[in-house]
């Protein structure tokens, strides 16, 4: 990875020349037995249509506050990595308090309710397979299935990044920069002893920041791949050792 990546967008930027066709997120669901595989490439593109969305549609500006109500999932890292593209200040702090002070709420099935606390734009994401629709939008929602296909592929921020900059709120109410979020996350990659290449596999809830780290930055600034499985305790031990294997899985994080 290149030394001088200074914000999570960056690290992704990085990761998309060096091999964009290598995979970067697996994402199981074992509760409905969906498995996505998203590679660099891939991952890359939902983050610059993301980033569009809050930009050109929701009219976000860095320094903004994003309240990111949702659960382990890979449509979450998108809107962690998109956050970051745009500057906007992702807030992971529970409930309706995150929203309250947020300009943008993004909100699960589960944390609809919370998320109508924010008194700008409100987002909805079903968490259904292949990231479908809601069978009907939401009240005072927009849809994010219906809003994103039609964003650009390609994304460039209308001011510069200032990685210096506020981007990311932990539940504790402390603050990270994109900087800070960077040497964390390549600290922590460095502890896992994740280096490229490495894939981990991780069940830890996007509920602070180990289960971000483990999830998705630690392994992106490794320029390895992570493996999300946040049910994964609906496996037993043979099954478990199966998707190891599988999947190829060098590391795992508790």
């Amino acid at each position: 990875m290149n030394a001088t990546d200074r914000t999570p967008a960056g690290l992704l930027r990085t990761a998309l020349s060096d091999d964009p066709s290598r995979p970067l997120v697996t994402f199981y669901d074992d509760a409905t037995g969906e498995r996505v595989e998203l590679s660099v490439a891939t991952f890359a593109n939902w983050v610059a249509k993301t980033a569009n969305l809050l930009q050109d549609e929701l009219s976000a500006e860095p320094g903004d506050r994003l309240a990111l109500l949702l659960p382990a999932h890979w449509q979450t890292a998108v809107w962690l990595l998109a956050c970051s593209s745009v500057g906007v200040v992702a807030d992971l702090g529970a409930g309706a308090g995150s929203a309250a002070r947020a300009d943008v709420a993004v909100c699960g099935p589960d944390t609809l309710e919370e998320g109508r606390s924010c008194p700008g734009e409100r987002i909805a994401l079903s968490l259904r397979p292949m990231g479908g629709r809601f069978p009907e939008p939401p009240e005072g929602f927009m849809d994010y299935a219906v809003e994103v296909p039609g964003q650009g592929d390609q994304f460039a921020p209308y001011v510069p990044v200032d990685a210096d900059g506020p981007a990311l709120v932990l539940p504790d109410g402390s603050e990270l920069t994109g900087a800070q979020v960077v040497d964390r996350a390549r600290a922590d990659a460095t502890d896992r002893g994740l280096t490229v290449g490495s894939r981990l596999l991780t069940a830890l809830p996007y509920d602070g920041w180990d289960g971000y780290s483990a999830g998705l930055l630690a392994p992106l600034a490794a320029g390895g791949s992570v493996v999300l499985a946040p049910r994964l305790e609906r496996l037993d031990a043979a099954s478990l050792d199966q998707r190891k294997e599988n999947e190829r899985v060098t590391h795992t994080a508790s």
